[in-house]
C-alpha cells in the first residue's frame, strides 16, 4: 500500500477489473513530461471503459513530483516510489517505464524507455475491449 500526493491510500488489487496504466516516472525524465498528459486524456477518454492511470513517481522530493502533478493537471493517483518498489516490479532501473495489467490483475504488457504511444493506446482498447 502506498499514499497518494494527496494522502490517500492506493492498493494495486483494489484496481482488479479495470484495466490498469501502471507508469514509474520522474520529473527530470524528457520522456515522461512527453506521455504523463498523454496519459491524463486517457483517463479522461477510457475511464467509463475502465481504464485507471497510476504513475509513480520515483523522485526523492514528493515536493517536486507534486509540483510537477499540478502543473500537468494529472487528474489520477500520483505516488512516491522507491528502490524497493522498482525492485519489486522487476528491477525498474531507466525511466520511463509502464505496465499495463489486465482486468485480471495479470501484467500484459511492460514497456521499457520511450513508449510509441500510439502502440501503447492500441493495446490499452484491446484490454479494455475484453470483458
Amino acid at each position: 500500500m502506498r499514499r497518494d500526493l494527496a494522502g490517500k491510500a492506493i492498493r494495486l488489487r483494489a484496481y482488479r477489473g479495470k484495466v490498469v496504466l501502471l507508469n514509474f516516472w520522474a520529473t527530470w525524465c524528457g520522456p515522461c513530461r512527453t506521455e504523463l498528459p498523454r496519459f491524463a486524456a486517457w483517463q479522461r477518454t477510457y475511464e467509463e471503459e475502465g481504464l485507471q492511470v497510476i504513475a509513480i513517481s520515483m523522485d526523492d522530493d514528493r515536493a517536486t513530483a507534486r509540483t510537477m502533478a499540478r502543473s500537468l493537471a494529472l487528474d489520477f493517483p500520483v505516488v512516491m516510489g522507491d528502490a524497493a518498489l522498482g525492485e519489486r516490479y522487476g528491477r525498474v532501473l531507466g525511466l520511463p517505464v509502464t505496465f499495463l495489467v489486465a482486468r485480471d490483475g495479470t501484467i500484459a504488457a511492460r514497456l521499457d524507455g520511450e513508449s510509441q504511444l500510439a502502440d501503447m493506446e492500441t493495446k490499452i482498447k484491446q484490454l479494455l475491449a475484453r470483458h
